[in-house]
């Protein structure tokens, strides 16, 4: 199982939001944007308004493991940032899973 790789400076948090490309869905938002190291990075987002540390974690930990078992499908030189939206909290893990597939196939993020 390869490691995930996450993104942690701010600073590479704000250069997504600012000069990637973003896809949105109902449950999830992704930024993402081209790197020149060789491996992809994963920065999670979720904001304190949609619950208290227990509800956001949970959130993170299913949007990880999405992205855990899908990795070996995406691109590997592309960073990326997930935004989790409201909906996203009440929302079982093959929703979330499901979705973030669909956004990285329209985006061409998934090798075919």
């Amino acid at each position: 199982m390869k490691r995930i790789v996450s993104l942690n400076q701010n600073r590479e948090f704000k250069r997504l939001y600012a000069r990637g490309k973003s896809a949105v869905g109902r449950l999830v938002v992704v930024y993402y944007k081209k790197n020149a190291a060789s491996g992809g990075r994963l920065g999670i987002t979720v904001s304190k308004k949609l619950g208290k540390a227990v509800v956001r974690s949970r959130v993170r930990r299913i949007i990880r493991e999405a992205y855990r078992l899908e990795g070996e499908s995406l691109l590997p030189e592309i960073d990326m940032v997930i935004v989790a939206r409201g909906r996203a909290v009440r929302a079982k893990c093959q929703d979330i899973r499901n979705e973030l597939c669909i956004l990285w196939t329209k985006e061409g993020l998934m090798r075919t």
